[in-house]
């Protein structure tokens, strides 16, 4: 059967700024097709672990049909980034090589601000269960990853999500394991829906799809220098995670709910 995950490829031209300052370095970059995108290096921080964290985050926020940009992976040439004059951001291109990742870039967009903008009960519900199922630690009042474009709430940047995978050990463990950061994210007040929605989100998210979505992550990303594991049985982890996670969701449910009464 043929997997509705698709990532198209696209080379990488242009160089043009780095996003923000930070041990990822993001950048915001042309590619071959004339889109920008905001691209993530493997070269960078946590290297492929961050992009393995957020093509797996970003594909299942899809999967739920909420908002995200498209992912595309995105190639770099050896010769890319000869010419770059910082030593820090050369450094980075030229250990970036081959295949990164990259997020189609929103012009014009703002950044998501809860002081001027509420989200609704649902909407809220459903970014919360996402990121206490995914364990993302970036969604909170002082970084919300969140944007809004043409009226509209758009979630990026899902690297830090699957923290396990630093680590590495007692992953069935992490799996079934409440998620206490739940406590800081910016939506939670508004989630008052989170039963509900965990009903849906687990028939949506089927064993195949979460199979499809892993089978995303290219093999030089699961090629780890710290493991006896091959790409295959990463890849398997994984998996297991994501579904024994989903499994057990009441574990995050509760901690969720319990975290929300707290603030209301």
């Amino acid at each position: 059967m043929k997997s509705e995950f698709n990532l198209r490829t696209v080379n990488v031209t242009r160089y043009i700024i780095p996003l923000r300052e930070g041990g990822s370095l993001p950048a915001l970059a042309e590619a071959d097709d004339d889109f920008k995108y905001v691209l993530k290096f493997k070269g960078a921080g946590h290297g492929v672990k961050a992009l393995i964290a957020e093509l797996i985050g970003g594909e299942i926020a899809r999967a739920l049909k909420l908002r995200m940009p498209e992912l595309v992976y995105a190639n770099l040439d050896e010769a890319f980034g000869r010419s770059e004059g910082d030593e820090e951001i050369q450094d980075l291109l030229q250990g970036s090589q081959g295949l990164n990742l990259a997020m189609h870039f929103l012009s014009g967009a703002i950044n998501f601000d809860p002081v001027v903008t509420t989200v609704d009960p649902l909407s809220s519900s459903q970014i919360v269960w996402l990121d206490a199922y995914i364990t993302n630690v970036d969604r909170t009042f002082r970084n919300t990853n969140m944007l809004i474009w043409h009226k509209e709430l758009w979630l990026i940047d899902h690297g830090a999500c699957l923290y396990f995978h630093h680590s590495w050990t007692n992953w069935e463990k992490h799996a079934q394991s409440p998620f206490a950061l739940i406590k800081d994210h910016v939506l939670l007040p508004q989630a008052s829906q989170l039963t509900e929605v965990d009903a849906a989100f687990k028939v949506i998210l089927t064993d195949q799809i979460l199979t499809d979505i892993v089978n995303l992550i290219p093999e030089d990303w699961l090629q780890w220098e710290d493991t006896e594991e091959s790409p295959e049985e990463l890849r398997s982890i994984y998996l297991q995670f994501l579904i024994t996670r989903l499994k057990h969701s009441e574990i995050f449910i509760k901690e969720a709910q319990d975290a929300r009464e707290k603030l209301i």
